[in-house]
């Protein structure tokens, strides 16, 4: 389910098709069933708009579920940018060469950083996250050695920030992973799908108007796509955009 909403062009074609069916369907067997009584239609109009309802409220709470994931994403970006920046400060309190090989490690780190934001290759991506990994235990080994040479309270504020850093990296990709979950998505597709059947099952006067029925399932695909570009992080139009990070590397250089 995570590889197909990775795509939401592919998302919008899939739930298309799959609700069009649906909706072609209960209109086939509406055809074929048009003598039901005024009461059976009352009763039915009730259910569908039911279930209407439900369906809009369950999209509703996924949409909002991706916004917030993406409210996150953008929230560590600018608190890594932050942790990065005010360690880079701090470098200042080290020895003099131990202080200018903490600046250049973090520079490559921030470097690294920027790349993992617009990475959109598995294979890139993997490449990154090794350098990534390498980098922060060179600058963890740097902080540790200083603090053991000299254990103070300024050189333990830099240990405090590096902890920082290194502890921010690790927030943004747990918020990177954290998607809607795949229940969610067949809940919501499973719902829509009947939603359609019913629809089409109560629209057998618009049969010489087929093409009416196509817009619930349009309407429907397109917030599906929207939902899975805002849920994924390197799919799709919608990005985290890597402000505070790029603005933190050229101040830096």
């Amino acid at each position: 389910m995570i590889h197909i909403v990775d795509s939401p062009l592919l998302v919008f074609v899939l739930a298309f098709a799959a609700l069009a069916l649906c909706a072609w369907l209960g209109a086939n067997m509406a055809w074929r069933q048009s003598g039901a009584t005024a009461d059976a239609r009352a009763e039915f109009t009730l259910v569908l708009t039911a279930s209407l309802t439900l369906l809009g409220l369950i999209i509703g709470f996924t949409f909002s579920m991706a916004l917030s994931r993406y409210d996150l994403r953008k929230n560590y970006e600018e608190a890594e940018a932050n942790a990065i920046g005010t360690e880079y400060v701090r470098t200042d309190l080290m020895p003099g060469e131990a202080a200018a090989r903490t600046r250049a490690l973090l520079r490559s780190y921030l470097d690294q950083r920027l790349l993992f934001y617009s990475a959109r290759d598995a294979g890139a991506l993997n490449a990154i996250n090794a350098e990534t990994a390498r980098l922060q235990q060179e600058l963890w080994a740097q902080v540790r050695e200083a603090a053991a040479a000299q254990p103070t309270p300024t050189v333990a504020l830099v240990v405090s920030g590096m902890n920082d850093v290194l502890n921010s990296q690790g927030y943004t990709q747990a918020a990177w992973w954290n998607r809607i979950p795949a229940a969610a998505w067949i809940l919501m597709l499973a719902i829509a799908m009947l939603c359609n059947l019913m629809i089409g099952y109560s629209a057998y006067h618009l049969r010489s108007r087929g093409v009416l029925l196509l817009l619930l399932p349009l309407v429907l695909a397109i917030a599906y796509a929207l939902i899975a570009d805002i849920d994924s992080p390197r799919s799709g139009l919608i990005h985290v955009q890597q402000q505070n990070l790029q603005s933190l590397a050229q101040s830096l250089r």
